[in-house]
């Protein structure tokens, strides 16, 4: 009965994955064997430099180029000076290293080097005539998801708005996961990024274009991020299970949002990312459990089937507000912060509100949400201490 309401289910990721500890030294043998690669351009940021993981992909690479220069929401102007780059060294090979902002650089930047013009020109839905130059994507985060999808989100500075360039040619050929690149990542950037997947892992759960396919993935990705993150928070360099349950969570996350779609935590999110260049990690985990809780009567039904699954128990109704309190026990944890710690005033909730319901994911979310709803929202986040 189930599938009835469900009748088209689409699952597409062209991407293959290699998923180990130690995966990170398999590099030469997958761009000299596998992609057939002899010129890399290598895509990061100044963080990575800095941790000593890009010299580790550096060192086993000839012929690379680095650009450095990614932010954390990367910008149209800075991709547009990577994408001349590209276009001038030609690389048969981008690597995107880091975190989401690093991968969907690459992938950007992977489509400017075959395609003419700048990266803002591409907004929207396939709008390449020429393929992109295939990206290997080594996520250094637990939770960016970027390495399955075919999406990557440049900030345009003017507009203060964060585009989505997407298009199937854009899943990385590779994607290198190797959980021991967390042994190096700050604790926040443990807790935000965790927190990221998990509101991946939720939304796509949640979303009206969900489907059984994405629902397997959601939900195991769900149980592994929900049951790491607090050791993985806890003891990053000692707990190799946490360490490979959240990594491994984040990716599956990434493989079910990227086949459904995400929801208004992200549509709040990219808005402040864009307004106020807020790292987008740190805004899901703000918003997440308010969103829930704005969806709660339309989905309580599927909140009691995330809870269920991490142990929790009781009826529909009890477990599924119990999972959110647990959601908000686990940020405080986490050292999530508050809404009103983002230096944020009420004169902008409008703004980003509308932001927010004009962006391309909104009608997704499982309750509807107008620009009044939005506004509440922000209301509410901001008043709890």
């Amino acid at each position: 009965m189930l599938l009835s309401t469900r009748i088209e289910m689409r699952f597409h990721v062209s991407t293959r994955l290699v998923f180990s500890s130690g995966s990170l030294y398999t590099i030469p043998q997958i761009v000299g064997k596998e992609v057939g690669a002899s010129r890399i351009l290598l895509i990061t940021d100044k963080g990575i430099r800095n941790s000593g993981i890009a010299d580790r992909v550096i060192s086993q690479m000839v012929n690379i180029t680095v650009f450095d220069e990614v932010e954390q929401n990367p910008r149209s102007t800075t991709v547009d000076r990577a994408g001349e780059i590209a276009r001038s060294i030609k690389p048969d090979l981008v690597i995107g290293l880091g975190g989401g902002s690093a991968i969907d650089a690459a992938k950007a930047i992977a489509l400017l080097r075959t395609n003419s013009g700048s990266i803002e020109e591409y907004e929207g839905r396939e709008k390449y005539k020429n393929p992109p130059t295939p990206v290997l994507a080594i996520p250094t985060t637990c939770g960016t998801g970027s390495e399955v999808t075919w999406v990557a989100v440049i900030t345009h500075e003017k507009r203060r708005f964060k585009m989505s360039i997407k298009g199937p040619l854009m899943f990385p050929a590779v994607a290198i996961v190797d959980p021991d690149v967390l042994l190096t990542l700050p604790l926040p950037l443990i807790a935000s990024t965790g927190m990221d997947a998990l509101t991946h892992a939720i939304e796509a759960y949640t979303v009206k274009p969900a489907t059984h396919i994405t629902d397997l993935f959601a939900l195991e990705s769900f149980r592994l991020i929900f049951q790491s993150i607090r050791d993985a928070y806890s003891d990053i360099q000692k707990n190799r299970e946490a360490r490979e349950g959240i990594m491994l969570g984040s990716t599956l996350a990434g493989m079910a949002f990227g086949n459904s779609d995400v929801g208004s935590v992200h549509c709040i999110a990219e808005s402040i990312g864009g307004i106020f260049d807020v790292p987008h990690g740190v805004a899901n985990s703000v918003f997440l459990p308010h969103v829930m809780d704005f969806n709660l009567p339309a989905v309580k039904e599927r909140y009691a089937s995330l809870a269920h699954k991490v142990g929790i128990g009781g009826n529909e109704e009890d477990a599924s507000r119990m999972l959110i309190e647990r959601i908000k026990e686990l940020s405080r944890f986490l050292h999530i912060p508050m809404f009103h710690d983002l230096d944020i005033g009420e004169r902008d909730f409008e703004e980003i509100a509308t932001k927010s319901f004009k962006n391309n994911s909104s009608p997704s979310n499982p309750r509807e949400a107008k620009i009044e709803d939005y506004v509440e929202i922000l209301k509410k986040a901001y008043v709890e201490r």
